[in-house]
């Protein structure tokens, strides 16, 4: 399946550097995604460093790629898969960029947060680009996304119509989440059965291989733990008291799954609130269908949504955007604010059917004044209102969340 939203962005950079490095969860889609770029090139080739032959290529050779046989003078691209489990990986592609820049193109693959390993004195800084690849979500599959400079006008902004296709779309998410393989099946059988292979893969052969960690049985009980707390600001203390392991063992495993894509946390936001919680950050699961409940699958289904839209917005330049939530000492809660830098942007409440303003939503608009909407999973919800002229919106999500760009 094509993913055009991706292909465009890669068409951007590549343009602008001779390396582009392109990161994401296991088997989101990043290999299709880069041999449909190998589509546009006259010659290509790829590498793939899990590749027992590729391996012993590389090691016989780190020049392999220029016996590639070309057949004009154009620049092939040079797909580098995993190539951040090679010892001394950054030295190497440093090597690669400086002597080969003028005439190769470089796309580099990693399942791992290659944005993990940009330090301070990095050898590579400014010889890349780098943007992500996520699984699917509605805005993607629903191909009816505004361009971002009129959806930022105006965050509310609605198409005519909720087609069909959409809704069946957000149901399939619902179910078996937007991993390209589980997501084309349609079965929530093939789901459960390849969702215990993908959560094995991932901590057992990319998390052991790749950090230190020694007790992989106990990250794999978090790992369990977390579904339950979809939603919730994360306590490491409550976490390190079920698993009888100190909280700072906890933050340091949960920032692992972090980075490998299992999870995604959402920061408080603080600036303007003079009472608000500072510390504890809500996380959510890559894929939301694993969430137990009705309420906690819906909320992350969003929070995806929300995510990954902010995630592009920062890839296309368009901005410093984050996402975060709201809540005050008197508990009081808003689930998402999408800012831009210091500046917040609009606000989203996530309701099953209850479509009536919720009070702190009204509350922190009071503060902020910015837009508000409420996404609703009931269907055929639409109202539109104001409180302190200040414009609101309640829906139902898969509506509104057709259009993210």
């Amino acid at each position: 399946m094509e993913r055009p939203l991706y292909r465009k962005l890669w068409d951007e950079l590549s343009s602008q550097k001779a390396m582009v490095f392109l990161a994401g969860p296991r088997q989101a889609g990043k290999t299709t995604l880069a041999l449909d770029a190998a589509k546009g090139f006259s010659d290509s080739l790829y590498f793939n460093y899990d590749q027992p032959a590729d391996k012993k290529k590389l090691l016989n050779d780190p020049l392999f790629f220029r016996n590639l046989i070309r057949h004009d003078t154009s620049a092939p691209l040079i797909i580098l898969d995993e190539i951040h489990k090679y010892r001394g990986w950054k030295n190497y592609l440093k090597g690669v960029h400086d002597g080969f820049k003028a005439d190769y193109k470089f796309l580099v693959l990693g399942s791992g947060r290659l944005d993990q390993y940009q330090k301070g004195g990095d050898s590579l800084a400014g010889r890349y680009f780098l943007f992500y690849l996520w699984p699917f979500t509605l805005a993607e599959l629903g191909g009816n996304r505004f361009p971002f400079a009129d959806f930022i006008r105006n965050p509310l902004s609605l198409r005519d119509r909720e087609p069909p296709e959409v809704r069946d779309a957000w149901r399939t998410l619902e179910t078996v989440g937007g991993f390209p393989e589980p997501f084309l099946s349609g079965s929530q059988a093939h789901f459960r059965r390849w969702a215990r292979t993908y959560q094995k893969q991932v901590l057992r052969e990319d998390i052991r291989d790749l950090t230190a960690l020694r007790h992989i049985d106990t990250v794999d009980s978090l790992y369990m733990l977390l579904p339950d707390r979809v939603g919730s600001p994360l306590s490491m203390e409550s976490l390190g008291r079920d698993l009888q392991v100190p909280s700072k063992t906890v933050k340091q495993w949960v920032e692992v799954l972090e980075r490998f894509f299992l999870i995604f946390r959402v920061s408080p936001w603080t600036r303007k609130l003079t009472r608000a919680i500072v510390k504890e950050k809500k996380t959510y699961l890559m894929n939301p269908a694993l969430a137990p409940s009705e309420g906690a699958r819906f909320e992350n289904m969003v929070a995806l949504e929300l995510f990954r839209a902010v995630s592009n917005w920062n890839d296309w330049g368009h901005g410093n955007f984050s996402l975060h939530y709201l809540r005050n000492k008197e508990k009081e809660e808003v689930d998402f604010l999408v800012a831009d830098g210091n500046k917040p942007s609009f606000m989203v409440e996530c309701k099953l059917t209850d479509d009536h303003l919720p009070p702190s939503m009204l509350k922190f608009q009071s503060i902020l004044k910015i837009p508000a909407l409420t996404l609703v999973r009931k269907e055929g919800v639409y109202k539109r209102s104001t409180s302190q002229g200040l414009p609101l919106l309640t829906v139902s999500a898969p509506w509104w969340l057709q259009g993210l760009p």
